[in-house]
């Protein structure tokens, strides 16, 4: 591989100047020079060349100065946006108010997190009682000086003494545990590194934990993850010591979890090839005699979870003969399926999960992508109906066996997050904590209309605006997806989405097939070679938004983040035309080659491979950088990512940017703009969200020819 001219780096860098009058005058903007190479791969006797594959190399001296070089082309693009300065304002008015998370119980202590408004991370406090008084317990704005430090899973030992926690660091998914003395607050001397894709689960004065093999320095954040391990670290103890609990050596690309039941009796295994599918085993702790794990559901086609154990029995959340999921009661000495007990049977509506507290069962169930509790005894004799606010999503529902009480959260696209005490034995909810968002929550509505996609499937939209919106066709959109993953898109807040409702635009989302707004079935209608499915979803919501005279082609923008990433390439490769702006985010565009980095493996369940010849047609098909077209006028597109990013590696934005490029004709801009110090998004300090949203609102307001217009800001909610 050539190593890049550097010399035409720096006329790049020196073209810069002239950014500013290109964007003025509406003219196609100059990019950085992006060099081919002569890559090309054979797929199943199909040749398809890769040019930019020197982009995958995010270590490499010209990956370093091609993305320096993009970056400076797009603050200076950015920075000639003449309101770009009072929309980062407003977005930090907007931010600046107390964020607070339920409250939970561990021994005598209350703990919840809190932002105090613009604080990089949320910190974490402790008061004894709910009349105590709040303490910090866990700072992590400390451990970074720009707050690229973030707390992750947090477990407290059974007995309340200690407390561990991980830590990840500039967004990656390598975390490092340490361990605390809770009532002294001092960090003990423990610490375990390389951590990824972990809970921590007390067993006494210790944890069980997963965790790889230490990587090289140079490919840990690009290289594929093997032989996921299961090790359990006793207080006290340096890693090196930590016993080995489970290693499958004959499956190095299957992930492994542990976690134990309440009363620290049952272990629970489970495995996993991929995102879709899991098997489970179990060891009784109990049972001396017991020191392997045995087999409880055999995997990898169906979807079980352990819930917790009723005595010598586990209730057991499963899809198998039940896609919108049913709750079981199974005999570990007798696990067979055809010995289950049913004790929450199917329903029309989704069940999402089960918690469990003071003795009770709560099941959370989607209506129409809205969530719906239920209370039920432990066997299966339906208590009530848990009245909500409205249509919207919440969160929260479990605590301890012995908790008469515990704390949930509500909140919708124009509602911010409520928190509310629940009496177990009375069902009352009781109003516990409300934000204080510098907004009138009366100004703005939601609705949720239902559009007939590409093949007769009925599919819903929310749409959320300023009241009193006039159906002129005029509107500014902003359309968002996932569409994948068995993830559904639930009614959430967000103050940056919050701002483009402020500034007259309407804020859409859309349930595409493969969520889990509609169970399974809604899932696998929107995966493997069904993907094209949740693509005329997302065209077929702005088509309608059209018809009804929400807004036209020119108005409309579309977002989305990973999966949401690949679904806004794919959208924009396919329909050009019906888009005005696009804003792919971290997205995996690279369809024949993503399951070589990192934990992109684990995908395959979902995509399927470029490696099986039955399955490499219909990725290339939709593949977003295998689908770009010479001479064609693309939507004024900002692609963005990270260089932490050990999810979605960011060669995948790198090499779609520069192909983008190439290929787009036309006066819309095509940008990359890479966040140093960030990776996937968990974790993300305020200050950079701020700065984000300033530039995705400024890019996105700029080319639908809105205007900024001062927001008074109204009562506080």
């Amino acid at each position: 591989m050539t190593n890049l001219n550097h010399k035409h780096v720096a006329m790049s860098m020196m073209m810069l100047m002239g950014a500013g009058t290109a964007l003025a005058q509406n003219q196609p903007l100059k990019y950085p020079e992006t060099k081919k190479v002569d890559t090309v791969d054979n797929y199943h006797g199909t040749q398809i060349a890769d040019p930019y594959r020197w982009l995958e190399d995010d270590h490499a001296d010209d990956t370093k100065a091609w993305v320096d070089a993009q970056n400076a082309v797009t603050q200076d693009y950015l920075s000639s946006i003449p309101f770009r300065g009072q929309i980062k304002q407003r977005l930090e008015a907007l931010w600046n108010y107390p964020r607070y998370g339920a409250p939970f119980r561990e021994g005598k202590y209350y703990y919840f997190y809190k932002n105090d408004g613009l604080q990089n991370q949320a910190v974490l406090y402790r008061q004894a009682g709910l009349n105590g008084t709040p303490e910090v317990f866990i700072d992590p704005n400390k451990l970074s000086d720009k707050g690229t430090a973030a707390l992750g899973n947090l477990s407290f030992s059974k007995d309340g003494r200690y407390c561990a926690y991980l830590i990840a660091k500039a967004g990656s998914d390598w975390q490092e545990a340490f361990v605390m003395d809770v009532e002294s607050k001092q960090l003990l001397q423990d610490k375990i590194d390389w951590i990824k894709f972990s809970g921590l689960s007390w067993k006494g004065d210790g944890f069980y934990y997963s965790r790889y093999d230490a990587p090289d320095e140079q490919s840990k954040l690009s290289k594929k993850n093997e032989f996921h391990k299961v090790y359990f670290h006793k207080v006290g103890t340096s890693q090196d010591q930590d016993p080995l609990i489970y290693v499958d050596k004959e499956h190095p690309l299957r992930n492994a979890g542990v976690g134990l039941t309440e009363d620290e009796r049952f272990l629970i295994l489970s495995t996993s090839e991929g995102t879709s599918g899991n098997e489970v085993w179990y060891r009784d702790l109990h049972d001396a005699s017991q020191t392997e794990f045995r087999l409880l559901v055999k995997g990898f086609e169906y979807e079980p979870s352990v819930v917790e154990n009723v005595g010598d029995k586990l209730l057991l959340l499963t899809n198998h003969d039940a896609p919108n999921y049913k709750l079981v009661l199974v005999d570990p000495k007798n696990p067979a399926k055809e010995n289950w007990k049913l004790i929450i049977p199917e329903q029309p509506e989704v069940l999402q999960g089960v918690g469990t507290a003071g003795g009770k069962l709560f099941a959370s169930y989607l209506k129409d992508a809205s969530t719906r509790i239920v209370q039920y005894d432990v066997s299966g004799k339906k208590d009530r109906d848990i009245h909500l606010p409205g249509i919207g999503a919440a969160g929260g529902f479990g605590g301890k066996k012995e908790d008469g009480q515990f704390f949930y959260t509500f909140s919708s696209f124009v509602a911010p997050p409520t928190i509310y005490k629940y009496d177990i034995k009375s069902g009352k909810s009781e109003l516990f904590r409300k934000s204080e968002v510098k907004f009138n929550q009366d100004d703005y509505e939601t609705k949720q209309v239902f559009f007939t996609s590409k093949d007769g499937t009925k599919v819903p939209v929310f749409l959320s605006h300023r009241k009193g919106l006039k159906l002129n066709g005029q509107n500014p959109v902003l359309l968002y997806g996932y569409g994948g993953f068995n993830i559904p898109m639930t009614p959430s807040f967000s103050v940056s989405n919050l701002f483009f409702m402020e500034q007259g635009g309407i804020y859409a989302v859309v349930n595409l097939r493969g969520g889990s707004e509609y169970g399974e079935a809604w899932h696998k209608a929107g995966m493997m070679e069904k993907k094209q499915n949740v693509f005329d979803d997302f065209i077929g919501a702005a088509e309608y938004l059209v018809k009804e005279k929400y807004t036209n082609p020119s108005k409309i923008a579309i977002r989305g983040g990973s999966n949401g990433g690949l679904l806004v390439g794919a959208a924009m490769t396919q329909r050009p035309d019906l888009f005005k702006v696009a804003l792919p985010a971290v997205g995996v565009m690279d369809m024949l080659r993503f399951q070589k980095f990192t934990i992109g493996w684990a995908w395959v369940t979902e995509y399927g491979t470029s490696e099986k010849a039955d399955q490499f047609p219909y990725l290339l098909k939709y593949s977003p950088l295998h689908n770009l077209k010479a001479g064609t006028s693309y939507p004024a597109t900002m692609v963005t990512t990270a260089d932490h990013d050990d999810r979605v590696v960011p060669a995948h934005s790198f090499k779609y940017a520069a192909a983008l490029q190439a290929a787009h004709s036309g006066p819309n801009p095509v940008l990359i703009r890479v966040e140093k110090q960030a990776g996937h998004g968990a974790g993300k300090p305020t200050s950079k969200l701020i700065d984000e949203a300033t530039d995705i609102w400024s890019f996105t307001m700029f080319n639908l020819g809105m205007n900024f217009s001062t927001v008074t800001t109204g009562k506080k909610m």
